[in-house]
């Protein structure tokens, strides 16, 4: 069950090469695969890279042999004799770039420091385009560190947008692959601020950037202490949700468990399960099928089902499966969190549809003891809302009506207007804004 619902082959197509290379160390720690198929996967990763010593390095630990094929061998010659050259090409800018004094003297006029440089320092844009040629090549090399920060200084000197485009996300890779998780979330911010205002010459080209920047994103995202919010502020925007149903589906399950463990989310999360519903027979996933299980089916014999699906699932998630080591104990605390949140779920939804509810049955749908059942009711009686009480004689859960007056349902509602009429004038003047410019 656990590789069918691996979303790998579904991900890597979105990811840059080396970006993929975390997943099957996941998926090869995690045993889903058999470790010959997933060596074999990495060598073919490797073949349209220049980490060459690294292939050599799986090969000979898939076929248990010191000798490498002559053309690996012949193949790393060229790649250092390359790296060579683009270094000879690149190396006026890089030695101006690590003079502090001279780079002091640039400011953030381009055209002035293009200027300056070719007048002073007899640098132009053949040695402009070396470096970014020197930097890309880096990256391929796997010095993410050295691509990162020539790329930086690239950017700073670039007057190109699609060249600079290129670069920022080589840089934004190159930080995933540090896990230099703030400089990552801001090279995201950044790019998807030019990827919105940018006019592209196709609009399906925009929303294939998206979608990239979204599979990139979940890098950033399940690392990031805020990351459970912001995964939300981006994918349910109408913009990337649209391009989720159109040519991603499978992001859903990542919003889903956002929407699960996030509880400050909740207004939202009403309109999220309109797309569940309208998603469950285009996209099955366990996680996405729970919430349809309560909030579209009310079939919580199904949401029990599923929740121990969903535990299996993101255990075996290179994202949502992060382990935490303390000691010699190891745990995976979106797991625990996902598992109280989705018992909350079932408990909220089957308390407001029934009047008297026997505590074992209860017990059983939430996968838990009598005894744990019952503590953990009384716990969230005590922090709920929900108002009720235990009948300990009978074993039942006593609820007390709890009826929205007249006067919330039309503030509910009105707000729900206002919000679709904003979308909508928003979506009609950036309409406008392409007519008005040709």
């Amino acid at each position: 069950m656990a590789a069918k619902y691996d979303l790998t082959p579904r991900i890597a197509p979105h990811l840059d090469r080396h970006l993929v290379f975390p997943l099957l160390e996941f998926l090869q720690e995690r045993e889903l695969y058999a470790e010959g198929d997933i060596l074999k996967a990495k060598i073919e990763l490797l073949n349209h890279t220049n980490m060459v010593d690294y292939a050599m390095d799986i090969h000979k630990s898939l076929y248990r042999s010191d000798d490498v094929p002559q053309d690996m061998v012949e193949r790393r010659a060229e790649v250092v004799g390359r790296l060579k050259s683009l270094e000879d090409g690149a190396a006026p800018l890089v030695t101006f770039l690590q003079n502090p004094n001279a780079v002091q003297e640039l400011r953030s006029d381009k055209q002035y420091n293009l200027q300056m440089l070719n007048d002073r320092f007899q640098i132009g844009p053949e040695q402009i385009e070396a470096l970014y040629q020197y930097a890309k090549f880096q990256f391929e090399c796997g010095n993410y560190s050295g691509a990162a920060d020539y790329l930086y200084q690239y950017r700073a000197l670039c007057t190109n947008s699609e060249r600079s485009l290129s670069a920022l996300w080589g840089k934004l890779a190159a930080e995933i692959l540090m896990q230099n998780w703030d400089i990552a979330l801001e090279e995201l911010n950044r790019l998807k601020e030019i990827i919105d205002s940018k006019n592209f010459s196709s609009p399906m080209n925009q929303v294939q950037c998206r979608i990239w920047l979204m599979h990139w994103s979940l890098f950033i995202f399940f690392n990031n202490d805020n990351g459970r919010t912001q995964i939300i502020d981006l994918f349910n925007q109408d913009k990337y949700l649209n391009a989720i149903q159109t040519n991603a589906p499978h992001l859903l399950r990542y919003l889903a468990t956002a929407f699960i463990v996030n509880k400050r989310r909740r207004p939202q999360f009403k309109e999220f399960i309109k797309v569940i519903q309208q998603e469950q027979y285009s996209y099955e996933d366990p996680i996405t099928e729970f919430l349809a299980c309560i909030y579209v089916n009310y079939d919580f014999d199904g949401a029990q089902k599923k929740m121990r699906e969903c535990e299996e699932v993101i255990l075996n998630d290179p994202f949502l499966g992060k382990r935490v080591e303390e000691g010699n104990f190891s745990s995976v605390p979106l797991r625990d969190e996902f598992l109280e949140n989705a018992r909350l779920f079932i408990f909220e939804t089957y308390c407001r549809i029934h009047q008297r509810i026997d505590m074992g049955v209860l017990a059983e749908k939430l996968n838990l003891s009598y005894e744990e059942a019952e503590r953990w009711i009384v716990n969230l009686i005590r922090t709920s809302k929900l108002e009720a009480k235990i009948d300990s004689e009978t074993g039942t859960i006593i609820m007390e009506p709890n009826h929205t007056n007249v006067y919330e349902q039309l503030v509910d509602h009105t707000k729900a207007f206002s919000l679709r009429t904003y979308k909508l004038v928003t979506q009609l003047l950036e309409h406008a804004q392409p007519q008005t410019a040709r």
